[in-house]
């Protein structure tokens, strides 16, 4: 009887271990060689198409924002340099649950927070993943140099930025306790 067991153990775990394969699913990437960020797009809060191309010519700063987080306060220096530095500079913030689930409203909550608490009048898309499985193709672009041909990039928290170029190329991440306002970020601002 032990001897059937053990056999039994044994073809069970050799099955699930050939079908493991289907049960991972890996990253599928965008693309396998790098590409401008201006080929990219993505769904605003509201629900409507935001086609980078629209922003050719000026710098991008892309930030996973979430609402209950310590870094939160961000959202008001981000849309003073949205301000200060309109004419060369969008801001797109892309809100993020994956972090202690510290942006749990959906579309219409998102909204109102940014613009009730902080005046936030720069782009805000769709809530998506920015690292994993689910990554979203813009987060795949913004930290795979296999893709943006660059360099890659961790998302290790809420509020990363990473700066995109006036031509669309990768420039410069910066984790999430560079403020909006610093020098580091804004000398860039060229």
């Amino acid at each position: 009887m032990k001897t059937l067991i053990i056999l039994v153990i044994f073809l069970l775990a050799i099955t699930l271990f050939s079908f493991r394969s289907r049960w991972q699913q890996p990253e599928k990437l965008i693309a396998n060689s790098p590409m401008s960020f201006y080929e990219l797009q993505i769904n605003s809060l509201d629900g409507k198409p935001l086609s980078f191309s629209d922003y050719k010519g000026k710098y991008i700063l892309c930030v996973n924002v979430a609402s209950k987080c310590g870094y939160t306060p961000q959202y008001e220096d981000l849309q003073k340099l949205y301000e200060q530095y309109n004419d060369k500079l969008v801001i797109i913030g892309f809100p993020c649950n994956q972090f202690l689930g510290q942006e749990p409203g959906n579309a219409e909550e998102i909204a109102t927070f940014c613009s009730k608490n902080y005046g936030v009048t720069f782009p805000i898309s769709e809530k998506i993943d920015v690292k994993g499985k689910n990554q979203h193709p813009v987060y795949q672009w913004l930290t795979k140099k296999s893709i943006n041909g660059v360099s890659d990039a961790d998302i290790s928290w809420n509020f990363n930025k990473i700066l995109i170029s006036p031509e669309g190329a990768w420039l410069k991440h910066f984790g999430s306790s560079v403020k909006p306002l610093d020098a580091e970020l804004t000398n860039l601002l060229h």
